[in-house]
């Protein structure tokens, strides 16, 4: 096996639909940044070709998921369009409060 085959991702990609690998993608990244990583929760509102995630954590939390001048945020709608363009749907993220 290559690494690229046990990465987390591939897995994600491979053995789950598109849309439940970006939401997982996201709440594994959004646990791994935050101080209480329990309350971290994604939502999924799906229509046919546009897809919402909408990303809960914890109100002390809210500054480090979008980090300085949104740059974090950023980074997290960076990976899940990259994951959105394999799965050939267009996918947004929402961080609620």
């Amino acid at each position: 096996m290559t690494a690229a085959e046990t990465s987390p991702v591939a897995h994600l990609m491979s053995n789950h639909n598109k849309c439940c690998a970006m939401e997982e993608i996201i709440e594994i990244i959004a646990r791994a940044i935050v101080d209480e990583p329990d309350v971290v929760s994604v939502t999924v509102i799906g229509g046919m070709h546009t897809s919402i995630l909408e990303l809960k954590v914890a109100k002390a939390d809210i500054g480090k998921v979008i980090g300085k001048q949104g740059r974090t945020a950023d980074a997290l709608r960076t990976i899940l369009s990259a994951v959105s363009v394999k799965a050939k749907k267009r996918t947004v993220l929402e961080i609620m409060n």
